[in-house]
């Protein structure tokens, strides 16, 4: 178990790193500390298809980086589905409780030991604005406990924070802009209604909502209304909160 002393001193350390090789070079002590094999940081998005959209560094075995981005895991690994859906640590096996399995969780975790990785724990990254991130460690064999979390956690938001302010922030032009229409069609959308219900309570045209619904995935260069809606949630355009509380 990692001592507090030590992972507070880590904690500073991390606060200090100027590249992502000295970064990398603290996550491999922390790996010593815990005694596990392999840590990934990493935002939650599909890196084959646009490698600039976020941040990530590992020391997993190449060969299952290369599978898990063709089979387009960032978005769909059960591991990082249960961290977007908590804010606090935890170990691999409590995923559960926060993303119900799929079918195809079971190959995934077998190609996973496949490779050597068998068991681990992640720190959730969330920040308004950004997509969703996670920190993990991860054990060859043996495996971590609840006492490892609470310490673990303690590193893993500042790190995720170092790697963000190393790569840089992305450029506020860069980043899709909503009218304040499109975004309140957007956000009735994604409570659930219709063009026509939405239409009447905005005091619009049923075709202006899909007009303005059409216009806003264009600027997100969305193929559908659900691909609009994650990565509106992404970037903090909307949020769950929001989504969740209305009258």
């Amino acid at each position: 178990m990692l001592p507090l002393g030590a992972a507070h001193a880590l904690a500073i350390d991390v606060m200090t790193v100027k590249d992502e090789a000295a970064l990398a070079d603290l996550l491999h002590e922390v790996c010593a500390s815990l005694d596990c094999h392999f840590f990934a940081l990493s935002h939650h998005v599909d890196f084959l298809a646009d490698p600039r959209r976020g941040v990530r560094i590992h020391n997993y075995p190449e060969a299952w980086a290369c599978w898990f981005d063709e089979q387009g895991l960032g978005l769909t690994d059960p591991i990082h589905r249960a961290s977007q859906r908590t804010s606090a640590p935890f170990l691999w096996n409590q995923a559960p409780l926060w993303a119900p399995p799929r079918p195809e969780d079971e190959a995934v975790l077998a190609e996973a030991q496949r490779h050597g990785i068998a068991d681990g724990l992640t720190i959730p990254a969330h920040l308004p604005g950004d997509a969703h991130g996670s920190v993990s460690f991860a054990w060859s064999e043996g495996g971590p406990d609840l006492g490892d979390l609470p310490l673990a956690g303690m590193i893993g938001p500042f790190a995720f924070e170092a790697a963000r302010q190393i790569a840089g922030p992305v450029p506020e032009a860069n980043r899709p802009r909503l009218t304040d229409r499109q975004r309140d069609c957007l956000l009735w959308i994604a409570r659930g209604k219709s063009d026509w219900v939405t239409s009447r309570l905005l005091d619009l045209s049923q075709d202006t909502v899909a007009e303005h619904v059409k216009n806003a995935r264009g600027r997100y260069d969305a193929p559908t209304r659900m691909a609009l809606m994650i990565r509106a949630l992404w970037d903090g355009t909307i949020t769950f909160g929001e989504i969740a509380n209305y009258r």
